[in-house]
């Protein structure tokens, strides 16, 4: 028994001075070099020395500069070669080796030691300073003092110009594009370092931002008018020609301090939408089917806007501050709104060529002659772009010196229609100019019948030599 933990105590003995021995080796080993377990920016380093792992750093690091960004989401680049930046990690990595206890490597065994390092930074001061002073932000160089706020009238309406608002101090820009450059950070925002500030408002300025904050009211409308294809917006660019100003061009205000309307605005405004987009009695370029484009004036058919009705809604809409589009109320109406107000379905009445075509969605349905009327006898049938307004069958045409039955009738202005007309044996050519009609637009029976039961009332009739 004696002899066995004799022999035990050897064994024992043996094994400590073993792992002593191990332990202190490893300690030695671990003395220029990084300790069991060490993992630094993911590169495992234990064993290893410090220009092996500088090395392996170095090779894997990349930095191109640094992209500067301002409030506006401008962008900028100073590139790395530009300022003659460079890096290394010996530095870095003689701290870190230098805070490791080799003796304590054991600590390792039950986790490794993971981090991060950055490298050490150089580059050219007078470099960066060049490129930095040369960036677009940096070429404002008014003082504080000299920053106004105004108010200034555009072609988009009143604008608020405040150029004392979100003003940027150059000298913390500098610096925190310079600690993203140590930092080796490929971004900075200028907005997320706070290198902007707004500066102090003088007693005018306060009183001009209190005058903006009516004119941004007054300004604000949404009313949008539908005018056939287009929209018409009554935006910033128009009311602010609505605000009434005294002779030396200052604002002047209501009895409760708002912005005071100019007399007569919205009336004008109407006057002049109705003057662009009435077209009753307009001229019209209308391309005819023999080819080239014609003037058409006068005539009984298009849009004419209910100023007085439009008025008011408008005034109504201004002051409750509505946002819509509207279509505006008519006196009359045209098949289509807005200035192309014929469409594609229309009748011509080409009395130069003494032909009539009757187009229906671009379509051409009838093609035929006729008879206008006798310009020999100061009857011609008048130009314009008129409609059918009634459709009748079996009707007595009468006039000074004659009484005349037609079985289609179609008026387009006043007496004047276009009707079968039994009693001619021929149509188109001279005819008219010595044996025309007494102004109405004769027409074939069959291509009349035809006209008759496809045509509306209310289509336009484009009447022209």
């Amino acid at each position: 028994m004696k002899r066995l933990l004799k022999h035990m105590a050897v064994v024992l003995g043996i094994v400590t001075v073993s792992l002593m021995a191990t332990y202190v080796g490893l300690a030695m080993y671990y003395h220029n070099a990084f300790t069991y377990g060490t993992w630094i920016n993911g590169i495992y380093c234990t064993g290893r020395s410090i220009q092996e792992v500088n090395d392996e750093l170095a090779k894997d690091f990349t930095y191109g500069g640094v992209t500067v960004e301002d409030k506006d989401g401008n962008s900028y680049v100073i590139s790395a070669e530009e300022i003659s930046y460079q890096f290394d990690f010996k530095k870095a990595l003689e701290i870190y080796q230098s805070q490791q206890n080799p003796w304590m490597w054991i600590d390792s065994l039950m986790g490794g030691r993971k981090v991060e390092l950055a490298p050490v930074v150089s580059y050219d001061r007078k470099a960066f300073e060049t490129c930095f002073a040369a960036l677009p932000f940096c070429q404002d160089k008014r003082a504080d003092r000299e920053r106004s706020v105004e108010i200034v009238c555009t072609p988009q309406g009143y604008e608020l110009v405040n150029e004392r608002t979100d003003v940027l101090f150059v000298e913390q820009a500098r610096g925190a594009v310079l600690s993203a450059i140590e930092a080796s950070k490929s971004e900075v925002s200028l907005s997320d370092e706070g290198c902007y500030h707004n500066l102090a408002l003088t007693a005018q300025m306060q009183e001009t931002l209190d005058i903006w904050e009516k004119l941004e009211y007054f300004q604000d409308c949404g009313i949008v008018y539908r005018m056939g294809e287009e929209e018409i917006p009554v935006d910033a660019s128009v009311v602010c020609d609505w605000i009434a100003l005294d002779d030396n061009g200052r604002f002047l205000f209501d009895e409760s301090g708002g912005l005071q309307l100019k007399e007569h605005a919205i009336e004008d405004f109407v006057e002049n939408l109705a003057a662009k987009y009435d077209t009753v009695g307009a001229s019209r370029q209308f391309l005819s089917t023999r080819g080239d484009v014609v003037t058409v004036e006068g005539g009984l058919y298009g849009n004419k806007i209910d100023k007085e009705a439009e008025t008011a809604y408008l005034t109504e809409a201004f002051y409750s501050k509505k946002r819509e589009v509207h279509e505006p109320v008519y006196t009359q109406e045209a098949w289509k709104k807005g200035s192309e107000d014929i469409g594609s379905t229309y009748i011509e009445v080409d009395m130069g060529e003494q032909k009539m075509y009757y187009y229906v969605d671009g379509v051409l349905m009838i093609d035929t002659p006729i008879v206008t009327g006798n310009t020999s006898r100061r009857m011609g049938t008048p130009s314009g772009v008129n409609f059918v307004y009634a459709k009748q069958k079996n009707r007595i045409l009468r006039g000074a010196n004659y009484a005349s039955h037609v079985d289609f009738w179609m008026p387009v202005k006043g007496n004047i229609g276009i009707h079968d007309a039994a009693w001619r044996g021929k149509f188109g050519g001279t005819i008219y100019q010595t044996n025309g009609s007494h102004g109405c637009i004769n027409t074939p029976r069959a291509a009349m019948e035809q006209l008759f039961d496809m045509a509306e009332v209310g289509t336009p009739v484009v009447m022209f030599y």
